[in-house]
């Protein structure tokens, strides 16, 4: 006995649906995805295997290739860093000064910029690095 069936399936396989679930997905995770965007002037940071992205109550010191200062994003002098670091260090006293200097500059000029900022009042320091190695 062999039964036919009146309406027979279609055995086809459909991309359009496919494709707007795709497009639904690229949309939905570009939209939700975080981008980690560091405040301030473009360096390239060296890498650590323990490289940690923290975020909080921070005071951010770039140094660039060729030894310029930025004070968050505004351009300050050597001189000028510690008259602009005390009045933020003496509002909030537990303040970690991060310094984001780059990867090609002399240990002495990074060096330079936290004895400036210790004779700020600043206390905590870290130095900004890139997770990788």
């Amino acid at each position: 006995m062999n039964f036919e069936r009146k309406n027979k399936r279609i055995i086809g396989f459909v991309a359009i649906s496919l494709s707007d679930i795709v497009l639904l997905l690229l949309i939905y995770f570009l939209l939700t995805s975080t981008y980690v965007m560091q405040p301030g002037i473009k360096v390239k940071l060296p890498k650590a295997a323990s490289g940690v992205q923290e975020e909080s109550d921070k005071i951010y010191i770039s140094v660039t290739r060729n030894e310029q200062l930025y004070l968050f994003d505004q351009p300050v002098g050597l001189a000028d860093l510690s008259s602009r670091l005390r009045p933020m260090l003496q509002t909030a006293p537990e303040k970690t000064v991060v310094i984001r200097a780059d990867k090609d500059i002399s240990l002495e000029a990074t060096i330079r910029v936290i004895d400036t900022a210790k004779l700020a009042g600043a206390e905590k320091f870290l130095i900004a690095t890139e997770k990788g190695l």
